[in-house]
């Protein structure tokens, strides 16, 4: 119930099949919220399953590699957030499925391997401002939310997950006197995890300074809780253009008719919107996974920006795939599906200095 579809997507027997499913899981698993609730993106935010109990309710058939680690609470390298939009997506799925894999902690969480780091981009020694972070001379990195709406377990930040972020006074202080900036992404966590009147007042202040001549949003929400993608904060976005939304879908069951309501609404108001996917291990470094992902996005109007090989993260490797194994799945992209569709491969250099492409595609 509740599900924002646009008069085209009604005629989908799978967005009514998607939008049936999505009310029987409601109802069984929280019985006492509404369709008016389950569309509020605050309800959502507060009923995100944070223990092994509340994932266990959701998700009854668990395998045992997933029970041993929901077990494990002290070796999880950052904390347990799954909205309950997202609880429906992992309930579509058997277990050990690729989106559980993003989501659920692994017990090899608490394995760090040679080489990995908990500041893998070396983002503290770049850091100009609190919360701001410079890598590139007319770049800068925001970080305004410590939240996300999930906590996905291959994150590159999870020093600082669920952490609130420094207040952004000093930062943007530091900004107004750095004219050589002129790109600010705002990060954290997730930034749509804010307030609407909060994060305007974020926009407007860097709008204010001359010199910023583009501010991108980067953002996974329309993902895991496209219902954070109301009217009002498109409205107010749009105030603020040139903005862009960087995106972040990973794997093609994440692109769900209410996604797809989100992208079209934020395309209505006049906002590109590009995608960044990290490449993982047996979740999306196939051909066939990132074909449907991307010719997905595409139909969504979300252009396939970045391939990330994944960062030197600790506690990762169970979830790093390979530099070859990308290229070799680009190699197979160029020629098998639209241009459109293949992404930059890309790699964040440890230790700081930005991101260096990992190609052309066809490098071996």
């Amino acid at each position: 119930g509740g599900l924002a579809i646009s008069p085209a997507m009604k005629q989908s027997p799978s967005s009514q099949a998607c939008a049936r499913r999505e009310q029987v899981f409601r109802r069984r698993i929280f019985p006492e919220a509404t369709a008016a609730d389950w569309a509020d993106w605050r309800w959502q935010l507060r009923r995100r399953a944070r223990t092994a109990a509340a994932v266990a309710c959701a998700l009854p058939e668990l395998s045992a590699r997933e029970r041993l680690a929901l077990a494990k609470a002290k070796v999880w390298r950052m904390p347990l957030g799954i909205t309950p939009y997202a609880l429906f997506l992992l309930s579509l799925e058997p277990p050990d499925g690729p989106l559980r894999r993003t989501l659920l902690p692994d017990a090899r969480e608490g394995r760090v391997v040679q080489g990995e780091l908990r500041d893998p981009l070396g983002e503290k020694a770049h850091e100009v401002a609190p919360g701001l972070i410079r890598s590139y001379p007319h770049k800068a990195l925001l970080l305004a939310a410590g939240d996300c709406a999930c906590f996905c377990r291959y994150c590159t930040r999870a020093r600082t997950a669920g952490k609130a972020p420094p207040e952004p006074a000093r930062a943007l202080a530091w900004l107004r006197k750095t004219p050589e900036i002129r790109d600010v992404l705002v990060s954290g966590g997730d930034p749509l995890t804010l307030g609407d009147a909060r994060l305007e007042r974020l926009l407007q202040a860097l709008r204010r300074i001359p010199h910023v001549e583009l501010i991108r949003i980067g953002t996974k929400v329309a993902a895991t809780l496209p219902q954070r993608i109301t009217p009002a904060l498109v409205r107010m976005l749009r105030k603020y253009r040139p903005l862009w939304l960087s995106l972040h879908f990973t794997h093609p069951a994440e692109l769900t008719p209410r996604a797809a309501a989100a992208c079209r609404r934020l395309l209505d108001a006049g906002i590109p919107l590009v995608n960044q996917t990290v490449l993982l291990r047996g979740i999306n470094d196939d051909f066939e996974t990132l074909r449907r992902l991307n010719e997905g996005l595409l139909t969504l109007g979300v252009k396939p920006y970045y391939l990330h090989q994944g960062d030197l993260a600790a506690g990762t490797a169970h979830l790093r795939s390979t530099m070859a194994q990308g290229r070799a799945i680009l190699r197979q992209m160029c020629g098998n599906t639209t241009g459109y569709a293949v992404p930059l491969f890309m790699f964040d250099r440890p230790g700081g200095g930005g991101k260096v492409p990992l190609g052309p595609a066809w490098a071996r």
